[in-house]
């Protein structure tokens, strides 16, 4: 039950919830960062739709810890090996400023260290195994954040 929850929407919705808690108690901005914040949510909505667009045009899945039948190098893959993750950071950035506490923007950190822990390196395993020189290539010529 519990690894069918260990996805990353999961976390990231976590780390959403924990800087609304922070702006519960104490939103120094109030909403003057509304507007901007929603902003970045809707680039890091549209980072991740675009992703899935190229994973579903090269039939491979998108879904952490499945076996991908293709390299995606394509649509935003040409920038980041991982635009889904980085969409994440990007949406909780919006939402720390959307509920005018950025003192919370300080949680990207830990975000991007358990996206990368519990989920990239397992990736980036799994992908140079399966797909073999071509994925390092890959590798070498895109970086794995931005």
């Amino acid at each position: 039950m519990l690894d069918k929850l260990d996805l990353p929407p999961v976390w990231l919705f976590g780390f959403m919830g924990l800087a609304w808690a922070a702006a519960e108690i104490w939103a120094p901005f109030g909403d003057a960062l509304l507007w901007p914040g929603r902003g970045l949510i809707a680039v890091g909505l549209g980072i991740a739709v675009w992703a899935v667009v190229a994973f579903r045009q090269a039939r491979t899945t998108f879904i952490p810890r499945q076996q991908p039948s293709a390299l995606v190098e394509t649509g935003p893959f040409r920038f980041s090996r991982n635009p889904i993750y980085v969409a994440d950071l990007v949406i909780l950035a919006g939402w720390c400023l959307s509920v005018g506490q950025p003192l919370t923007l300080v949680l990207l950190w830990p975000l991007k260290v358990v996206l990368e822990q519990r989920f990239i390196l397992q990736e980036e395993a799994t992908l140079s195994e399966h797909l073999g020189d071509v994925y390092r290539d890959y590798c070498d010529r895109v970086h794995r954040w931005v």
